[in-house]
């Protein structure tokens, strides 16, 4: 039986997608279930802060290596298709394909993390999007709860939408521990208007994960 999925995307870079997906895969792994995760690419790594795949790799308590977490990874801050043609090299669908079926192998669930937002282009012809489609695991779909937000969600559900991807809720991040009635509204509004369940996420301390609050979609 294949494992259950979930995939994390966002409205764009920087809205915390990686400690939302970690967040729901230490509240999976600390019920007992064996999570497993994965991520296509990582870009950014010669600006020397701890990895994406190495986060996610702790938070689910995954003995996976860097290769079976993310099998492509650039050291350029950049868009992976742009990271990859640096690199000489470029990368290929199908093998995106075959290692999150092999990332899902002897896991209860798998946790998939996208790369930016769901337009973002993996190789010139193949999105973030189309990745998140040939898996078809329900969407998470990462926002910022500020001024802005309800427009950038909206929109990234309504593309995930016309692909016929499900969307399972979205996730404000870092909610504030005394939101603006802006941000109270932008919770509720893109509830409404979405007709999705939309949770928040505090901020979070990364080095202490035992401090962490559940994260149950």
């Amino acid at each position: 039986m294949a494992a259950a999925g979930i995939f994390v995307t966002g409205t764009g870079t920087e809205v915390g997608k990686t400690v939302v997906a970690a967040t729901i895969a230490h509240t999976l792994a600390g019920e007992g279930q064996r999570v497993h995760v994965f991520k296509p690419a990582v870009t950014g790594l010669d600006e020397g802060v701890e990895t994406d795949h190495a986060l996610l790799r702790g938070a689910s308590g995954s003995d996976q290596s860097d290769d079976q977490i993310a099998p492509y990874r650039y050291g350029p801050p950049a868009s992976p298709h742009l990271a990859a043609a640096l690199a000489g090299e470029g990368i290929d669908p199908e093998c995106l394909r075959q290692a999150a079926r092999t990332a899902a192998e002897d896991a209860d669930v798998l946790i998939c993390e996208g790369v930016g937002g769901l337009l973002v282009p993996l190789s010139p012809t193949y999105l973030v999007r189309d990745l998140a489609a040939d898996l078809g695991y329900p969407l998470v779909v990462v926002a910022s709860p500020g001024l802005g937000t309800i427009n950038h969600t909206l929109l990234t559900i309504e593309s995930a939408r016309n692909a016929g991807l499900h969307i399972a809720t979205a996730v404000l991040n870092p909610w504030p521990e005394e939101p603006s009635e802006i941000e109270l509204s932008n919770r509720d509004t893109i509830a409404t208007l979405a007709d999705i369940p939309v949770h928040t996420l505090p901020s979070i301390d990364l080095a202490a994960p035992q401090t962490w609050p559940f994260l149950r979609i």
